[in-house]
Order: structure tokens, then C-alpha cells, then sequence
């Protein structure tokens, strides 16, 4: 190779490695400089682009060129093969192979290896030269700043450095040196990697010398260190980086201790420009974004290098002035300006492996930061209290992040929010918490955790605005922001929201503004029309709590004047209502609009309280729904005078005006909206009659995909839900849209599905019943059918279309369309107009199963549509043999729900009477071992011979009081004996009471609280031989009809009736208690279908009195009349108070019967404290408790309980109290407990529960349960029931 060549190689990689320079600088080790050459071809994408590399081709293509083309054409003649695409690869890998083994191959890499390895020694040799030459130069004054004189920049911007290279520098980096030499040795070290100055030996004395360096006046000297800093920051380990960040902020509290800057006071001002304090900011910078980065990696190293680095932070903040009354800058103040809110401690927060570090070493060593941080709050807090325009003398541009001078109360500002935003971090955390009390200069007591919230609250009240010219960061650096934002974060934590918030002191605070408005003082606010939406903001997110919304319930310590206490819930609503009054009767534009801004933020936190029952049963006295639905129709009013917007006329005003009444209309509706999570709140929101437009608003955001509120956790789930319950809320959800749309999105789901989308790899098929994607469809479509009201409501009197034809493109838009097409499939065109048919009407079957688990629901079903008829039609035609034959059937999804939903309509019983088949097959030679049949009775193997009641030792105890005579002496204390005896009975062990002794209690029992004028609740109908002789002529509805087909089948099968005269007898009573109820009924015209007089359902009441005393129809009828008086009767007997006289018109209007609204109600509310784990999974699935209630207690819990369980329900109920219904439900949710958190996670809990019976439950074994909440809770839950008649809503 000649002298030429070689020098041109030596170019090539001499350019070649300045290519790579930084990738070789980055490398910590020669070792790994070497790895990074090794894998270049990896990692940089211009590899092949190099002329080093370009060259080394060439000179491989010319070596072996033919020797590869040689080898290929031999490869394709030997094989044929070798020449077909897919198996190109193993042809290139054999030509290679042969290649590399060549003689060719070998001469060419010895050749290349001693070319590469001259040109490699040359390049070295002149880089000895240039450094003797730059030495020289050096020696003699001639170096030049940031270049050579020979122009070679590759030697400076990268150089494998000596050790004795670096002992020199260091020596020349010694301050005794002249400032020449050591900015000479500055520039050189620079340019030497810092992996290898770090690994010197000399490295120790190095870095004292660069930290000394950073103490000269000379800002080149500084800057140069900084710069080499800053390079070791980015390219070294944490092991490493460790050391050069513990010096620098050694050195940083070296130049504070020594310099003694002090803190700007007056006129004096901080110029960052000022050579010292530039320099400690450089410094501190540099420091900080460190700091920040820190956090990405050093969670891979030893915690103590962590340790390091926190504690020499630290103790550079922890530098404070001597004892001179002169005020010394710091470095936190210093910091506040670089890092205003304090990002670097928020980021050493968010781990816990720094989080415990840190708090850590707060607690034991560094306290003192703390407590320096609750004193600037305290001195703000009092600079505000102080100053009525505390920042009116300095312009706000003055403090901008490109200003370069800031006055002390600028700077002070900054100190000010920077301890905001650290205070706001610690107390979120136990461990940060358990800090206080603290110490403070300013306070003679230690500062608990309620005295810094308070003092956070009032720096909130002063709301003053940042002294910061951009509009972007004001709102981020206000300190009501601030405050605002870690209240806000203590309430998402429930425990630190207990300990901080949920204090007595904090609440007071926070109602000191309103209680002052409220009284009609002058508020002590800066600014209330801002500051009291931000207080609202806090109260309502307290409230979102339990333990907030108790202690602003049930908390009367708040002090209102000086002899007068109150809670905090009392004095918001009264505050509110005031606030309407106000904004009602206002006349400024300017007025309204802040009044409208005040008020909607506390109506917001009334509406925290009002969804919960306890709020509303609390605060239901003030009528916040009446003045609310007032202001919206006044509000309503005003925006349809409004004109259509013209260009002649003001447009802009015109608009905004307009845009102004919406946002109010739109907030008081969100305001009465909030009434309908609760059963009574429902009734409540009926009355205003705002329903419709309240469902019409709620369904207009629910297709927005907006949330109920920024508190509200679970949509709207669970108000659809629970206005679904009534008749009104399913006929406003019909007109609102919500109904079709929620129609049309199943269908989309169930028929349409996703396969217009491209499939690049194919779903596997589902084996569920109900595929996931309609899942959500189907449990939204349970939720609205799952109350009889709303069934019927939807269905009464609609027809089924029944077509001779459906187009693919007709869609379903209600109810009964959907029935039509997926569930009553009895015609050809029915099929064929139907995509997935077996995936579509077994969903239509799940959904009737569901359906006709409520006996109403059934009964309309099977009047309007003979929906059993269609099912043991399609049995019929789905049999092998239709002639009979041997009875086999064809096995699919869809003929075992058929014959599951047949058995559960036409076998009535509980877990013990009944037995309902499986849906799926089973592993075996016999798959499906359950009969089928397509005609009426079912075989009898679903029934179950119903168990035999063991005789209770004790029962003659009771029997023998029920039959001895009674006095005058003892008729006072009968009732009491009773229940002491039915009691003692009822625990003495698990046999339970004959029918003959329940039937006589009932009866006995009923008679005396009849007869009694203390408990006689109702007027006692009247009774005469032409009311009497008039039953005869009353005609039963079809429905009432069914019912009572399915009650005599029912006492058949539990052999309490004689099939020879049951059917008259049972129809006899039927007519003469709807001839006498019909007579307590108000004349109703309501597009209601629950607002009409006849009942809407089967009297389930009756029927079971009926089955109690075996048949006998004038028994029966005889106690439902003394019944019917009784308090009892309005929650046991839903049809003895429908549309009642006894009622307050509007209520009896409404057609919600007191079951849902008291009942039910209180049902709700004792779940959430009884049973929080129930009541938590009700909540998860948008499934509400009184719906399953209403559901189990309508029917007398006929179907979920055992025949002796339903009696004693009856009995319970009428012996021990009204109330006792409540705790009845209570002990059957207790009871499911466990299942009801299984079939939440499982996204079923609905169907479980409307399909399941109830296994395994007896009264006998939570009666002591029941009476536990009886004594909790009896003077409030039966003074409600008893209010029932007088009261006017």
C-alpha cells in the first residue's frame, strides 16, 4: 500500500471518528467506547453513508466480487431449488459461508487488517505531535479560546486524556494558579471526556479545585465549570453524578454563608444581573434541573446514592441568616424563583421510594424546612390581614419571568407560592402529616394540621392575583388556585381528608363568609363574587364524602351569633335560598350574573346533600326543589322573550344574553336533577313537574358523553335506574329519547356489530349467551324494565306490529318492537329479518326471562301478547317428531332458554318448591336430562314437594295465648306479650311455625290493631248487605285473571287449596276487596298509566292471605278489611293505598306508591350504614337497592322465598311494625351479602338478583338483627312512615 493511500485512509478515519464523537464522548470507558464501534451499524442509521465505511466496501467488493457471484452460480446448478423466494435466505447464507472459507476471503482480511492498523498508527502518531504543539503554544501565551492554530478541531473536541494529563490540570486548576493557566486548563478539561476525569486518581483534588473556582469573581472561570458540570450531568451514572451535585451544593452554601446577601426590603430591589447573584442562580439552576431529571433514574441505584443527593439539597435549603435583625437572602429564595411551584419536590413526591426518603429526613434532620414554610404563610397570611392593597405600589410586569430586577415583596410572592406548593405535597401523605405540630416563629403554639389548613383557607379568602403579566400562569400562580387545588387533592384521600378537613375549626372557617352574607354583614372577602364559588367548590367536595356529609348533617357546632349554634347544612341551604331570592328579584345585569355565578356553585353543594337520603331527609323542610323549579321557569321564560339574534340589533350582546340564561337554566336543571337519585327525591322531583325537561337535559348530556357532575364517579347509571322505578320517570325517559336510543344502540350491537370494519385478525366466536359488546345494552335495558310500573307504563295497550314482512334496514325504535323481533319470533319473515337469529332471540329470551321473574311484568306480558303461547309454539316446532312421537327435541341455545323461562312463568315457588333447569348442556352421555314439552301443566318433575314443618317445642305457647280469652285489664299489654312470645319462639331454635298457628297470629293480631284507636291508622271501610251484594256485578281484568290462575296453581302445589272450589271462592274475594278499595280511590285522569284508579298489577296481598287461610274466602276478606286500616296495609298492601283518599292528591297523583318512596327510601339510606360492602356493590353495577326491594315486596317475595318465609314476612310485618319491612330487605341484603360483591365483579348483579331465589334464608335467623335496628332506627324510620297521609309535597 503506497504512502498516498495510506495517508487517504488516515483521512477517511480520521473523519470517520469525528462523525461518531459524540457517541464515543458519551462512553464512560474505553471498554464501552469500544462496544459502541462494535454495534455502530445498529445504532446509527447513516452508517453506510460514511466515506470510512464507503471505502471498506469498495475494497470487500473488489476482493471478493467474483469469488460471491462464483459461488451463487454454483449454489443455482447444483440445486434448483435454491432459486425460489422463500428460500433466498438460506442461499444467501451458503454463498456466504463458502466465501468466508475461501483463500480469497483470507488474504483480503490480512490485507485490510494491516492497511487499517498503518493508517490507525499514523493517526496516532500525529495526534502526539499536535498535542507537544499545543503544549508548546501553551507554554508560550499562543493558545487560542475554543481553537488551534493548526486548525485540527477533532483534538480538541475529542481525546482519550492520561492520567498524568489530568494530574497536570489539576494542578493548574489550583487557585494559587494565575487565572490564565486555569482557564487554559478549563477549556482543555472540557474537551476531555468526563468519564475518564472522573476516574482519575486525581479526581478528588480536581473537583475541590473546580468548586473553588466557582467561587471567583471571574464569571468565564464559573462558566466553564458549570459547563463541565452540566456535561458530566448528562453523560455519567448516578454513582457518579452523585459526587459532582453534593459539591456543587456544598460550594452553593459556602458562597451564601460567606456572601450574606441580603433579602430586598423597601425600595431595594434583587437584580439577578449583579455578578454574585447571577453566578448563585446559574448555579442553582443548573442545580434544579438536575434535580428534576434526578427522578427518571435513580430509582436503579442504591438508595443511599439517593440519600446523597436529597439530604445535600437539603442542607443547602436549610441555610438560614444569623440572629441580625437584617433579613439574609437564601437559597430558597432563590429556588422560589427559578422553580416558582416547586416542580422539583413534587416530582421527589411522586415515588415512593423517594416519597419515604424524603419525609423521612424531614422528620428527623431537616424540620426546620417546614417549619421556615409555614412561616412565610403565616407572614403573607398577616402581610394580607394588614394591607388592604398589599402589591398596589409595583407594577405587575415588573416580576415577569424576562424581568431582571424584582422587589422584596415580588420575591417574597414567589417564596410564598413555592411553600404553597411544597406544604401541598406533604400533607397528602401520612407520613408528611405526621410532621405537625410545628413550630413557627410567629405563633406562640405549635401549628397543627388544622391551624395550617385554616391558615390556607384565609390566604385563599384574600384571592389575590399573581404578580405576573402573562395571562397564561396567573390562574396557575394564584394562591387561591393553589389552596383550591390541595384542598381539592385532601378530599380525593379519605383519610387525609379526615384529619385535615373533616375538624370542626376548618368547617367554621370555611362558613364564616357565608354565615357573615347570611346574616347581611359585610363579608370580610377581597373579593366574594370569586372567592365564594371557590369556598362552594371545597364544600361540595367535602360533602362528596361520608364522613364530610355527617359532620355538615348531624355537626351542630357551628357558631352562627353569639348564643346561637347550627350545622353547616342548615345555614348552606339557607344561604341558597337566599341567594334565589336575590337573583329572583334582581334588576342589574351585572348583579344577576354574579348572583347567578354564587349561587350556582352552592346549589351544586346542596345537591351533593340532597342525592344522599340522609341529606334529604335532613334539609327536605327548606323545599330547595320548589324555589329551585321556580327560578328555572322564570329563567325559561326569560330566554323564549328573547328574540333571534339579527345583525341590525346588537348581535353580540343579544347572544351572549342568551348564552348567559342557558348556562343558568342548564344549572338549575343539574340542580333538581340531583333529586333523582333517591326514591323520595324522585316523588319530590315529580311534583315540581320539571321531570320531563330534567330526563330531557340528563339524556341531551348523556349524549354528549358528559358526567353527571366533576364529583360523580358512576354516570348516570343509577338515576335512570332510579327513575325508571316509576311510571312518570319511564314515560319521561320514553319522550326525553332515551328509550329509542337506547333501542337502537342495542340493535346496532346485537345485529350490525363491527363487521364492516376490516378484520386483520379474526375474534374468536363467544361462547356467552350474550355476546360482551351487547352486554352493556342488556343490563341498561334490565335497569329500565326492571320495575312492573315501568313495564307498564311502556307496554300497556301496545300492540305488537307482527308483519308479514321486515326489511333488513328496519330498525326497532321502542320497546315493543323489540319484543317483536327478538323475543315473540313466530313467523318466517321474523327469522329472516334477523342476521345472527340464534344470537338475537336467545338475547330476547334472556331479557323475557328477566322480564317474567316480576310476576306484573309477566301477567301483561302473557294478557297483552300470549307470550307462552308463541314459546310452546317454537317448542313445538323446534321437536324432532311434531306429531308426538317420542318426545325428542332439537338442542340449541335457544330451546333451553325456552324451556327455562317456560318453567319459571309456569311453576310458582321458592329455591325449595321449584326447580328450574339449567341453560346449558352438561358433560355426559345424557347432555340435557331436563324434559321439554311444548304444552301446559309442565312435568312434574319441576315441582318439589314442599318441605314438612317440624312442630317448635314452644309453639303450643304461643297457640294456647292466641286461644285464651282476653280482658280489659290485659288488653293493653296483649300486643307487647305477643311480640315477646313470637320472639322467644321464633330464636328457640330452627323449627319453625305451622300455617294453622300463623294464619291464627295474623288474624289476631290484625283484629287488635284494628280495634285499637292508638294504632288505627286509616278509617275503617264501610261495611253493609248493598256494598256487599254489589261485588258480584265487579268485573275482573285479564291480568287479575292470570294472578289468580297462578295463585291457586301455587296453593295446589303447597296442598293448602281444594282445586274443587278454590277458583270461586279466590274469585269471590277478589271481587269484594277491589269492590271496597275501588270505593277508597280518588277519580284520576292522568296520562299516567300508575295515575289511573284501577291498580296497575295483581293484588299479590290478597292472594297470599288467600293461600294463609287455606281457601277460605270471608276469613281472608274479613281481615284485609280490618287490615286496611292499619298503618301496615300502606306498605305491605301497595294496592290498598293506590290513588287512596287517604293521600295528598298530588302524591296519589303521582302513582308512586309510599313502598318506593318511604320504604325503599329508607332501605337505601340504612344499606349505606349498615351495610356499606352491599351498598358499595349497588352503586359499582348502576343498580339501585329499592329497585330490587320494590321488586321482592310488590309479590310478597313470591318466587324468592319458601311459602313459610313469605308468611312470616306477613306476620313480621304486621306484629312488630311497619318499619319492620325495612329491616326485612336489610336482612335479606345482609344475607346476600357475599353474593352480591361476586356478581358485581362478574357484571351481573341485576339479573342475579331479579332471577335467583333466595337461598338458604329464614327470618328466624336475623330477627335478632332486626331488632338491633329496630332500636337504631325505629323512631326515625316509622315517624316517617305515620306522616305518609299529611304530607303535602
Amino acid at each position: 500500500m503506497s504512502s498516498e493511500d495510506e495517508e487517504q485512509l488516515a483521512s477517511l478515519l480520521k473523519q470517520f471518528l469525528r462523525s461518531i464523537d459524540e457517541r464515543l464522548s458519551g462512553a464512560p470507558t474505553p471498554q464501552s467506547a469500544e462496544e459502541v464501534l462494535l454495534h455502530l451499524e445498529e445504532t446509527d442509521k447513516n452508517f453506510h453513508n460514511y466515506e470510512f465505511v464507503q471505502h471498506l466496501r469498495q475494497r470487500v467488493e473488489t476482493s471478493l466480487g467474483c469469488v460471491v457471484d462464483k459461488e451463487l452460480g454454483k449454489l443455482s446448478r447444483e440445486d434448483g431449488q435454491h432459486t425460489v423466494d422463500s428460500c433466498h435466505d438460506a442461499l444467501i447464507h451458503t454463498a456466504t459461508g463458502r466465501s468466508q472459507a475461501s483463500a480469497q476471503y483470507q488474504e483480503m482480511t490480512q490485507t485490510l487488517r494491516a492497511t487499517v492498523t498503518a493508517a490507525a498508527e499514523r493517526l496516532l502518531s500525529s495526534f502526539d505531535d499536535d498535542q507537544l504543539r499545543k503544549e508548546e503554544e501553551m507554554q508560550h501565551g499562543r493558545y487560542a479560546d475554543d481553537c488551534s492554530d493548526s486548525g485540527d478541531s477533532f483534538n480538541q473536541c475529542y481525546t482519550f486524556i492520561r492520567q498524568e494529563q489530568l494530574q497536570a490540570l489539576a494542578e493548574k486548576l489550583d487557585p494559587s494558579q494565575p487565572k490564565e493557566v486555569r482557564r487554559e486548563a478549563l477549556q482543555a478539561l472540557r474537551h476531555a471526556p468526563a468519564s475518564d476525569v472522573l476516574s482519575c486518581e486525581g479526581w478528588a483534588r480536581l473537583r475541590q479545585n473546580l468548586c473553588a473556582t466557582l467561587t471567583e469573581p471571574d464569571a468565564e472561570l464559573s462558566d466553564h465549570v458549570l459547563r463541565f458540570f452540566a456535561k458530566s450531568f448528562s453523560s455519567l451514572p448516578l454513582n457518579v453524578t452523585r459526587e459532582i451535585y453534593s459539591s456543587l451544593a456544598r460550594s452553593v452554601q459556602s458562597n451564601f454563608l460567606s456572601l450574606k446577601l441580603s433579602f430586598p426590603s423597601g425600595a431595594a430591589v434583587l437584580d439577578i444581573n449583579r455578578p454574585e447573584i447571577s453566578s448563585l442562580l446559574k448555579q442553582m439552576r443548573l442545580m434544579n434541573d438536575f434535580q428534576k431529571e434526578a427522578t427518571t433514574f435513580w430509582i436503579r441505584h442504591p438508595e443511599k446514592y439517593m440519600e446523597e443527593i436529597i439530604e445535600s439539597t437539603f442542607s443547602l435549603l436549610s441555610v438560614h441568616g444569623d440572629s441580625s435583625p437584617e433579613k439574609v437572602l437564601g437559597p430558597t429564595d432563590l429556588l422560589a424563583l427559578l422553580d416558582v411551584q416547586a416542580a422539583w419536590f413534587t416530582k421527589w413526591m411522586h415515588g415512593s421510594y423517594s416519597r419515604t426518603l424524603v419525609l423521612r429526613l424531614l422528620q428527623s434532620k431537616y424540620k426546620n424546612l417546614m417549619e421556615a414554610a409555614v412561616q412565610q404563610c403565616i407572614l403573607y397570611l398577616e402581610c394580607c390581614q394588614h394591607c388592604t392593597q398589599i402589591h398596589s405600589e409595583e407594577p405587575h410586569s415588573s416580576g415577569s419571568p424576562i424581568g431582571s430586577v424584582y422587589s422584596g415583596k415580588e420575591l417574597q410572592y414567589a417564596v410564598v407560592v413555592h411553600s404553597l406548593c411544597v406544604l401541598g405535597k406533604v400533607l397528602l401523605y401520612a407520613n408528611g402529616r405526621k410532621l405537625f405540630p410545628i413550630k413557627a416563629a410567629a405563633r406562640k403554639d405549635p401549628v397543627t394540621l388544622t391551624d395550617l389548613v385554616v391558615i390556607l383557607i384565609n390566604i385563599m379568602y384574600q384571592h389575590h392575583q399573581p404578580l405576573c403579566s402573562d395571562s397564561s400562569h396567573a390562574e396557575a400562580l394564584c394562591p387561591s388556585s393553589l389552596v383550591i387545588a390541595t384542598l381539592s387533592a385532601m378530599c380525593e384521600r379519605t383519610e387525609c381528608a379526615d384529619q385535615c378537613l373533616h375538624q370542626a375549626p376548618v368547617v367554621q372557617t370555611l362558613m364564616v363568609p357565608v354565615i357573615q352574607a347570611l346574616n347581611g354583614g359585610q363579608t370580610k372577602l377581597k373579593c366574594p363574587a370569586a372567592t365564594l364559588p371557590l369556598i362552594a367548590d371545597v364544600l361540595a367536595r367535602m360533602v362528596n364524602t361520608d364522613r364530610g356529609l355527617a359532620l355538615f348533617l348531624y355537626d351542630r357546632n357551628l357558631l352562627m351569633g353569639p348564643n346561637e349554634r347550627s350545622t353547616a347544612a342548615h345555614v348552606l341551604l339557607r344561604f341558597t335560598l337566599s341567594l334565589l331570592e336575590r337573583e329572583f328579584s334582581a334588576s342589574s345585569e351585572g348583579e344577576i350574573l354574579s348572583l347567578r355565578a354564587v349561587c350556582g356553585a352552592f346549589i351544586s353543594v346542596c345537591g351533593q346533600m340532597y342525592k344522599t337520603c340522609e341529606g334529604l331527609r335532613v334539609l327536605e323542610a327548606y323545599s330547595l326543589h320548589k324555589a329551585a323549579v321556580a327560578a328555572w321557569r322564570k329563567t325559561s321564560s326569560l330566554s323564549e322573550r328573547i328574540s333571534t339574534p339579527v345583525p341590525e340589533n346588537n348581535l353580540a350582546t343579544s347572544t351572549q344574553k342568551l348564552r348567559h340564561l342557558q348556562m343558568w337554566e342548564e344549572t338549575l336543571l343539574d340542580s333538581l336533577l340531583n333529586f333523582a337519585a333517591t326514591p323520595k327525591g324522585v316523588l319530590l322531583l315529580h311534583q315540581t313537574g320539571a321531570m320531563q325537561e330534567c330526563v330531557s337535559h340528563m339524556f341531551s348530556r348523556f349524549n354528549k358523553k358528559l358526567q353527571v357532575s366533576r364529583r360523580e364517579k358512576f354516570g348516570y347509571g343509577v338515576m335512570v335506574t332510579q327513575v325508571a322505578a316509576t311510571g312518570a320517570g319511564a314515560m319521561a325517559l320514553q319522550r326525553s329519547g332515551y328509550v329509542g336510543a337506547l333501542v337502537l344502540e342495542l340493535w346496532s350491537a346485537l345485529e350490525c356489530g363491527n363487521e364492516d370494519v376490516r378484520v386483520v385478525r379474526p375474534e374468536p366466536t363467544s361462547m356467552e349467551p350474550i355476546d360482551r359488546s351487547c352486554l352493556k345494552s342488556f343490563l341498561s335495558l334490565v335497569n329500565l324494565l326492571s320495575s312492573s310500573q315501568s313495564v307498564w307504563q311502556l307496554l300497556f295497550g301496545q300492540p305488537l306490529a307482527n308483519k308479514s314482512e321486515y326489511t333488513l334496514r328496519e330498525v326497532p325504535s321502542s320497546v315493543p318492537d323489540l319484543i317483536d323481533r327478538l323475543i315473540a319470533v313466530n313467523s318466517t319473515a321474523k327469522i329472516r329479518s334477523l342476521f345472527h337469529y340464534e344470537q338475537s332471540h336467545t338475547f330476547g329470551l334472556r331479557l323475557l326471562n328477566v322480564l317474567c321473574s316480576s310476576l306484573d311484568s309477566f301477567l301483561l306480558l302473557e294478557s297483552q301478547y300470549n307470550i307462552c303461547a308463541v314459546l310452546l309454539q317454537s317448542q313445538r316446532d323446534n321437536a324432532a317428531d311434531r306429531n308426538g312421537g317420542d318426545g325428542s327435541f332439537i338442542l340449541d341455545n335457544a330451546s333451553l332458554e325456552r324451556n327455562h323461562t317456560l318453567v319459571r312463568v309456569a311453576v310458582v315457588g321458592g329455591p325449595s318448591e321449584r326447580r328450574l333447569p339449567p341453560r346449558a348442556l352438561q358433560e355426559g352421555d345424557d347432555p340435557y336430562p331436563w324434559p321439554m314439552f311444548w304444552s301446559f301443566p309442565p312435568p312434574t318433575c319441576y315441582s318439589l314437594d314442599p318441605p314438612k314443618t317440624q312442630q317448635n317445642p314452644l309453639e303450643p305457647e304461643l297457640r294456647d295465648f292466641l286461644t285464651s280469652p282476653r280482658n280489659a285489664t290485659t288488653e293493653d299489654s296483649w300486643m307487647e306479650t305477643c311480640r315477646r312470645l313470637y320472639r322467644k319462639v321464633m330464636t328457640a331454635g330452627h323449627h319453625g311455625l305451622t300455617a294453622t298457628v300463623l294464619a291464627d297470629l295474623l288474624e289476631k293480631v290484625v283484629y287488635h290493631l284494628s280495634k285499637c284507636s292508638v294504632e288505627r291508622f286509616f278509617s275503617p271501610p264501610e261495611h253493609n248487605k248493598a256494598q256487599e251484594a254489589s261485588a258480584d256485578a265487579v268485573a275482573l281484568s285479564p291480568v287479575e285473571m292470570l294472578g289468580m290462575d297462578v295463585c291457586l296453581r301455587y296453593g295446589v302445589a303447597l296442598k293448602l287449596l281444594r282445586q274443587e272450589d278454590a277458583a270461586s271462592h279466590l274469585t269471590l274475594l277478589m271481587k269484594h276487596v277491589k269492590n271496597f278499595l275501588s270505593r277508597r280511590r280518588l277519580p284520576m285522569s292522568s296520562p299516567l298509566l300508575a295515575g289511573q284508579e284501577d291498580y296497575p298489577g295483581h293484588d299479590w296481598l290478597t292472594s297470599t292471605v288467600f293461600l294463609m287461610m287455606s281457601g277460605d274466602w270471608r276469613r281472608s276478606l274479613r281481615l284485609l278489611r280490618h287490615l286496611s286500616s292499619v298503618l301496615t296495609s300502606a306498605f305491605i298492601w301497595p294496592a290498598n293505598v293506590h290513588a287512596s283518599v287517604d293521600l295528598a292528591v298530588r302524591v296519589a297523583e303521582s302513582g308512586m306508591s309510599p313502598l318506593y318512596w318511604s320504604s325503599a327510601h329508607y332501605v337505601e339510606m340504612l344499606l349505606k350504614d349498615e351495610l356499606p360492602q352491599a351498598h358499595a356493590a349497588f352503586r359499582m353495577s348502576g343498580f339501585t337497592p329499592s329497585q330490587i326491594c320494590i321488586h321482592w315486596l310488590t309479590q310478597c317475595f313470591w318466587n324468592f322465598l319458601d311459602w313459610p318465609e313469605i308468611c312470616h314476612y306477613v306476620c313480621i310485618c304486621a306484629l312488630m311494625g311497619a318499619d319492620y319491612q325495612v329491616y326485612a330487605c336489610l336482612a335479606v341484603l345482609k344475607h346476600l351479602q357475599p353474593l352480591l360483591l361476586q356478581q358485581t365483579q362478574a357484571r351481573r348483579l341485576q339479573v342475579f338478583l331479579k332471577e335467583e331465589p333466595i337461598q338458604g334464608f329464614r327470618f328466624c335467623d336475623y330477627l335478632d338483627f332486626m331488632q338491633l335496628l329496630e332500636r337504631r332506627y325505629r323512631n326515625l324510620v316509622l315517624s316517617d312512615m305515620k306522616s305518609i297521609c299529611n304530607r303535602d309535597l
